[in-house]
């Protein structure tokens, strides 16, 4: 069974660095793929002798082709083909930010720049809704993008749902493209120890001094026995990739410490789990 992953969005989000990022990861990639042609290039892809079993479609050049999105993910399916959708966003003044920083002209056309975002927007935004992942790169310089994108789909290919763990910090901003989101703030924070304030969760005095809390272990019990019930539902509902949240105040401590514990303990429960913290470094 071929694996298929159509990579859309907004102009500017990233569209391109996701295809050259899966390329890198030995998918078959076609960049600016007009949606009429995804059926086609897709027949050709799983014909007989054919060696492609992991293809990427960046599509999205031209919204009003973009119609044609749902009706083409449903042949392929048909088809006996697993495919994903993976949408690219990110905030208006960031879009505003990277085409005036490239001097790029906005794919629309329009004079106001503003508005040509607004108007490719509201013209995605049910491929958005309907999506099977979403990647906000407001906050993601390319290196971290490319992290994101390879903990997600370099194990492309299994049977398993996919489960991506974020640590972030709540001053930062919420992650706006996970689907469930736990608040770690009632944990003391290592910030207050001096010795430990400089260091991240990465270190070992930090991940034994959080997890020495009483309430951590009872946090993590809670959370993982939570997963176990909901982990499967989601599966049954045909979800491929899920991500999980995890937020403290600056995100370098205790979300990054629990994060981490976490997804071993996703692990264990069968599933593939990868890491990723947004904001260790701030």
């Amino acid at each position: 069974m071929a694996d298929f992953v159509i990579v859309t969005g907004l102009s500017g989000a990233g569209r391109s660095q996701a295809g050259a990022t899966l390329e890198d990861l030995g998918w078959f990639v076609v960049d600016n793929l007009p949606t009429p042609l995804i059926v086609s290039v897709a027949d050709l892809a799983i014909a007989p002798g054919s060696t492609r079993d992991r293809v990427a479609l960046v599509v999205g050049r031209d919204t009003e082709q973009l119609d044609d999105l749902t009706a083409a993910v449903g042949e392929l399916a048909k088809r006996g083909v697993r495919v994903q959708t993976l949408f690219l966003d990110a905030a208006d003044d960031v879009l505003l930010r990277r085409f005036e920083g490239t001097r790029r002209r906005h794919p629309l056309g329009r004079d106001k720049l503003l508005e040509a975002i607004a108007l490719e927007r509201n013209r995605l935004a049910a491929i958005r809704e309907a999506a099977d992942v979403v990647i906000d790169t407001s906050d993601l310089n390319v290196h971290q993008l490319r992290a994101r994108l390879i903990d997600l789909f370099h194990r492309s290919g299994t049977d398993s749902m996919q489960i991506s763990v974020v640590s972030f910090g709540f001053k930062h901003g919420l992650p706006p493209d996970v689907d469930n989101v736990f608040d770690v703030r009632f944990l003391p924070n290592p910030h207050w120890v001096p010795a430990l304030r400089d260091l991240t969760g990465h270190d070992a005095t930090v991940r034994e001094y959080v997890l020495a809390q009483p309430d951590s272990r009872v946090f993590l019990d809670k959370v993982s026995s939570l997963l176990e019930f909901l982990l499967p539902s989601y599966e049954v509902e045909g979800k491929a990739y899920m991500s999980v949240a995890v937020g403290c105040t600056g995100g370098k401590h205790r979300s990054v410490v629990i994060a981490e514990e976490l997804a071993a303990a996703i692990r264990g429960l069968g599933y593939d789990a990868a890491t990723f913290h947004r904001d260790v470094d701030r």
